[in-house]
């Protein structure tokens, strides 16, 4: 209400100078008719009052003439059906379908609109806004807020499937002996696979030192020895043997950087990426291993489990209070803006995606924005658009009959001195 008392203030204001104006253009029109009929029955008297009444009549016919010209764009004149009047409501569907058509064709044009868009620095206007950080804070909230709903949504409209069955037929395309042959062949060139030698040989002396372990060991030497050693405990000086010899020599190949089980395990290493590269044997098993593996129900089920473990987390976070993922989002919002704020090559980039995107957008999306606009114009009320058009431009329209009359009696007075000239 507040937002429309001012607008109908001014149509008020608008419409009471229209009405003015209309009123002192008849008065005019009133006028030179009278001062015809007078100079007409002045004019025996003396030859000045020719001049006048030509002036007079030519003066009422231009102001006749401009007032049934403006009246006609509105209207028919006195209500008569006279043709080719009343054009704006005769118009009114092709005026709309122009209208649309102009818009579309003149201010949606691709120059105009990438124009328009690159005056404006979208990723400053991000910057600053993820900037502060309580706007930043707020995103983080509304996202946070979302996620419960966004999970289910992905679980009850069968993106979950979607995105596991996509998934598997990913896995199932990637070759895994030229993957795996990269992989390796980098930890090797790097040295790294003698750090995994070095943790196998520690996990294995942890294992020496279990009890447990060492208790299993002892039944199995000792089932496989004869009745009488067995009668003797042999088992148990065999152990620990076994084991004081293996550990010393675990403990010599982790000690010594040159020690011959370090080198046999760089052959090895390096074996199996060149096989992995070469070998068409040996791809065609690792391709067996890969389907049996993903056809396995276990790692389906594995995979639903750690979905169902990732939805438990999300969603207990969400509802904390002191929610990791609040936090974490709202941080990397404020470095987001700082970032985009200090890097004007990040900012040009986004800008120019962001006008191409949206120049993409409005071209896709014009022919609808004109048969809208188009649509929207048939569909006022032709009378409140008559009414609209003439608060906008009627004092200009009015003016004409002011113009018409003055041109008109100018011309009247020029036709009626030649009229003179030529009589003399």
């Amino acid at each position: 209400m507040d937002q429309a008392s001012p607008l109908q203030g001014r149509d008020a204001d608008r419409a009471k100078a229209l009405a003015r104006i209309k009123l002192a253009a008849t008065l005019l029109l009133v006028s030179t008719a009278a001062l015809f009929v007078v100079a007409r029955h002045f004019e025996p008297t003396h030859w000045a009052w020719g001049y006048v009444a030509s002036f007079a009549a030519a003066a009422t016919v231009g102001g006749l003439a401009d007032w049934y010209a403006v009246v006609a764009l509105f209207r028919r004149p006195l209500g008569l059906p006279i043709p080719h009047t009343a054009i704006i409501p005769r118009n009114h569907q092709r005026i709309a379908d122009n209208l649309g058509s102009f818009i579309e064709t003149n201010f949606l044009a691709p120059a105009a609109v990438e124009a328009k868009l690159g005056e404006v620095d979208f990723a400053a206007q991000m910057a600053t806004w993820l900037s502060d950080r309580e706007r930043s804070a707020a995103l983080a909230a509304f996202v946070v807020r979302m996620l419960p709903q966004a999970l289910t949504a992905i679980d009850q409209g069968g993106l979950r499937r979607f995105f596991g069955e996509r998934v598997q037929t990913e896995l199932q395309r990637i070759e895994i002996a030229p993957l795996a042959a990269g992989l390796l062949g980098t930890i090797t060139d790097r040295g790294q696979h003698r750090r995994l030698l070095d943790e196998l040989l520690g996990a294995l002396e942890k294992l020496l030192a279990n009890e447990e372990t060492l208790a299993a060991m002892r039944e199995k030497i000792r089932a496989e020895l004869p009745t009488l050693l067995k009668f003797y405990s042999a088992e148990a000086y065999v152990l620990r043997k076994l084991v004081a010899s293996t550990t010393a020599f675990i403990a010599e190949a982790r000690a010594d950087p040159d020690h011959p089980l370090r080198a046999e395990f760089d052959r090895f290493a390096k074996g199996l990426v060149e096989q992995l590269r070469g070998s068409a044997s040996f791809a065609r098993r690792a391709e067996e291993l890969k389907r049996e593996l993903l056809a396995r129900p276990e790692v389906t089920a594995l995979a639903e489990g750690a979905w169902d473990s990732l939805r438990s987390f999300l969603e207990r976070d969400a509802k904390s209070d002191d929610s990791q993922i609040r936090r974490q989002l709202e941080a990397m919002l404020v470095d987001v803006g700082a970032q985009l704020a200090r890097d004007a090559a990040i900012r040009a980039e986004i800008n120019r995606g962001m006008v191409r995107v949206l120049g993409d957008f409005v071209q896709s999306q014009k022919s609808g924005v004109g048969r809208f606009i188009a649509d929207q114009v048939k569909g006022w009320d032709i009378d409140v658009l008559i009414g609209r058009i003439e608060l906008t431009v009627g004092r200009d329209l009015q003016y004409i009959r002011f113009n018409g009359a003055l041109i008109g009696g100018l011309a009247g007075l020029v036709l009626h001195l030649l009229e003179r000239g030529l009589k003399l």
